[in-house]
C-alpha cells in the first residue's frame, strides 16, 4: 500500500509551510530567551504534520472477491446503520450505512462498488456536525448514484461537517466506478453515507472501524 500526498492538499501544504517559515524565522532571530522560539517552532511542526497526515492519499488494492461486494468509501467509524426512506433521489426504503471521519483519518473517498456512475448531484445546505443524523439531509452534500454490475442502484452521499467546508466529487455520469479509485475528497472531518437495497447482507455493526477501499461492509444479493 503506497502513500502519497493528495492533490487536494498540495497547495495548502505549500502555503502553510511558507507561512510557518515566515513566522518562525523572526522568532529565532529576535526573540529571547531561546525557549520561546523553540516552543513556537515545535508547535508549528506538530500543526504542519497534522495537516500533512490529513492529506495522505494511500493507493489501495482490494484483494477479496469483487462479485457483488460493497466496500467502505472512507476510513472512519460506523455511526449509523438502519433502515430508512431515501427521499431526495431513490424515493424508496433502503439500508443507510454511515461512516464518520475524524480529522485524523484519510479523507479520500473511494467508490463502494464496481459499476457505472449514472447520476451526480450537489445539494446546498448547512454545516452542522457530521456526526448528527440530520446532517444527511440538512448539510451541504454531494450525491452519487452508481449502478452496480449486478444491476442495483447504490447511492453514496458525501456530507460536509461543522469544520469541513469543501466537498470535492470526481465522479461524473457515464464513467466507470472502480472500488480501487477515488470518488472524491472531503476536507477536514465529515462523513459518507451509503444507501443499499433492503436485501443486502451487512457485515459491519455500529462502532466498527473501516478502511476505505478495503473493508467489506456488505454484499449485494
Amino acid at each position: 500500500m503506497k502513500v502519497k500526498i493528495h492533490r487536494e492538499g498540495t497547495n495548502i501544504l505549500v502555503i502553510l509551510l511558507f507561512m510557518l517559515v515566515v513566522i518562525n524565522t523572526p522568532m529565532w532571530m529576535f526573540v529571547r530567551p531561546m525557549a520561546v522560539p523553540i516552543v513556537f517552532s515545535s508547535v508549528s511542526l506538530v500543526m504542519y504534520l497534522l495537516v500533512l497526515n490529513f492529506f495522505r492519499s494511500p493507493r489501495r488494492h482490494f484483494t477479496g472477491n469483487r462479485d457483488h461486494v460493497v466496500v467502505s468509501s472512507v476510513d472512519g467509524r460506523v455511526v449509523a446503520l438502519e433502515e430508512t426512506y431515501e427521499s431526495e433521489v431513490l424515493h424508496r426504503r433502503v439500508i443507510q450505512l454511515s461512516v464518520f471521519m475524524s480529522v485524523f483519518n484519510v479523507h479520500a473517498n473511494w467508490f463502494p462498488v464496481d459499476g457505472e456512475v449514472i447520476s451526480v448531484r450537489h445539494h446546498s445546505g448547512r454545516f452542522m456536525s457530521a456526526y448528527l443524523p440530520k446532517s444527511s439531509t440538512e448539510n451541504e452534500r454531494s450525491t452519487v448514484v452508481i449502478r452496480a454490475r449486478s444491476g442495483q442502484e447504490i447511492l453514496v452521499r458525501q456530507i460536509a461537517g461543522a469544520v469541513a467546508r469543501r466537498i470535492v466529487t470526481y465522479a461524473e455520469p457515464g464513467e466507470t466506478a472502480n472500488i480501487e479509485d477515488h470518488m472524491g475528497f472531503i476536507k477536514f472531518g465529515s462523513r459518507v453515507d451509503i444507501y443499499l437495497p433492503l436485501d443486502t447482507e451487512i457485515f459491519v455493526k455500529l462502532g466498527d472501524k473501516t478502511v476505505g477501499g478495503i473493508t467489506e461492509v456488505a454484499r449485494l444479493k
